[in-house]
């Protein structure tokens, strides 16, 4: 496939989406097409898809199927940042969709709960306090991408945790 000039503020097109089946999951299924705040349409299609995900498996399959799902999208996220040219472009938002759905399962049910770890993962997400930043900064690949935002739900389960001790 010829590569088109795409910056990080372009969204590519729907064509190159279905081009490989790697772009369409990196891309989150298209939420990743968002002309605007891709990486938080990103995170909202995780919050939105995971009580599907909780209603068809256990915690332990769960478990299971996010480290398969964070595995294949180190593959899927640097063959599509290498078609894309832009190794972290914008629209991959499968590394937001991951970690989101990982927060979500430790998270308690209630929405409100829920809301609140949607705010801090993309406060952690855009921050990036280490080792985020590190593997943003250094780690030029597909684990780097995918690992920068476990390391959002790493401090935003942090902070969760805190807040339910202090409050219950």
């Amino acid at each position: 496939m010829k590569r088109d000039t795409i910056t990080l503020a372009s969204p590519p097109s729907l064509q190159f989406l279905l081009v490989h089946p790697a772009h369409l999951v990196a891309c989150g299924f298209g939420s990743g097409l968002s002309p605007r705040a891709p990486g938080t349409v990103g995170t909202l299609f995780a919050w939105l898809t995971f009580p599907w995900l909780r209603s068809s498996m256990s915690d332990f399959e769960l478990l299971g199927f996010l480290l398969l799902c964070f595995l294949g999208g180190i593959l899927a996220v640097h063959k599509t940042g290498v078609d894309l040219g832009v190794i972290d472009h914008g629209s991959i938002v499968w590394d937001e969709i991951v970690p989101f759905w990982l927060v979500l399962l430790f998270c308690p049910a209630h929405w409100l709960w829920q809301a609140s770890a949607f705010c801090l993962f993309r406060f952690f997400d855009i921050v990036k306090l280490p080792p985020a930043r590190y593997f943003d900064e250094k780690v030029k690949n597909g684990f780097g991408v995918m690992c920068d935002d476990l390391m959002a739900a790493g401090h935003t389960l942090l902070v969760l945790a805190i807040l339910r001790f202090v409050l219950t």
